[in-house]
């Protein structure tokens, strides 16, 4: 979770002098994909207008077309794992966010997703974390989709895991995790089990709290 808020917001912090609401309404109107007005967006989100204008401006930074794909979002996730391969990692993540699968993320599906990890709910962060984990969207998460999150966070660390731990080691943190969370023992993990567990886990627990006041 950490990994995700941090560089998602990593570009957001640098502010422009003299620019106000007005610059930032004309602005989105000649981007190749307009989006929604701050209006609108304060509205659906947990931000203000002016955390929304810090957000666009980092965003139209990096993107200035309005619109990210996955090899670019790859890209950006990238450098700030330079000791690894973020490639997997950025994959699931990118997928995360493009919740209308439609290859692309948009300034909006940018923002909402950010809102949960930052200021939404416990439960609207467990849910979105969930859906992260769940690889196929079937509404579980099962070994296999575990084991190839498991392996994409460990090659994204790069050598501040490898050679340090032994080969079996992912598999063992997968087998913890589902001692933890599949509590009927039916090989799967259910949102509502899912939700549970991490509840029950201060570690977890503690991650979720630690980006809230980050803006």
């Amino acid at each position: 979770m950490g990994a995700v808020v941090g560089t998602l917001t990593m570009q957001t912090k640098q502010r422009r002098p003299s620019r106000d609401r007005t610059d930032d309404e004309l602005e989105m109107t000649t981007v190749c994909y307009r989006p929604e007005g701050l209006s609108q967006l304060e509205a659906q989100t947990n931000f203000s207008k002016q955390e929304l204008q810090i957000l666009y401006r980092g965003f139209k930074n990096e993107c200035p077309s309005g619109v990210v794909d996955e090899e670019t979002f790859k890209h950006i996730y990238a450098q700030f794992f330079p000791h690894g391969d973020a490639s997997m990692y950025a994959h699931y993540l990118f997928n995360a966010f493009d919740t209308t699968n439609n290859g692309s993320i948009k300034f909006k599906d940018f923002v909402m997703g950010l809102s949960i990890l930052l200021r939404g709910t416990l439960r609207e962060k467990l849910e979105w974390t969930f859906h992260l984990y769940d690889i196929n969207k079937d509404g579980y998460i099962n070994r296999e989709e575990m084991t190839e999150i498991v392996r994409a966070i460990y090659d994204m660390m790069g050598k501040f895991t490898y050679p340090a731990i032994k080969g079996d080691v992912p598999q063992q943190h997968v087998d913890a995790f589902f001692r933890k969370m599949d509590k009927n023992k039916d090989g799967v993990v259910t949102l509502e089990e899912f939700i549970i567990a991490c509840q029950e886990d201060e570690t977890m627990m503690s991650s979720m709290q630690l980006f809230e006041n980050v803006m």
